[in-house]
């Protein structure tokens, strides 16, 4: 087997999805949670949100797969994130795990589920 053949590939980009039964409102539900339209659109039934140089997340619809995604996600400053969930109207709960960096929880309207934690390392400027 040659090197190239052995080599692990380099993963460049990370797309996370989020299955819905009802695209156009969990559209407007993921403005709300994100603060901001979608980046792009590549179907009629799909938005993708960047949230990173090489992360990005996106909601499609796929009623068969619909409330069936986790996803967690480290953010600058949780509490600055939990005035917002509350300005937009997100419900959203604290997970209570005393071993675990404080967190926050929050379901969309198909029962996908975001969890949000203050990244511990220090934010590169």
């Amino acid at each position: 087997m040659s090197d190239d053949e052995s080599r692990q590939p380099v993963i460049t980009y990370t797309f996370a999805g989020l299955p819905v039964g009802n695209y156009a409102a969990a559209y407007e539900w993921y403005v709300r949670l994100l603060g901001r339209p979608a980046d792009m659109f590549p179907h009629a039934t799909e938005a993708v949100w960047r949230l990173t140089p090489s992360g990005a997340i996106y909601v499609v619809q796929d009623p068969e797969r619909a409330g069936s995604a986790l996803l967690t996600l480290a953010v600058d400053d949780l509490d600055a994130h939990e005035r917002r969930l509350r300005t937009a109207a997100i419900s959203f709960a604290e997970a209570d795990d005393t071993d675990a960096p404080r967190r926050l929880v929050v379901e969309d309207p198909d029962g996908n589920r975001l969890t949000f934690f203050e990244d511990p390392a220090p934010a590169v400027t």
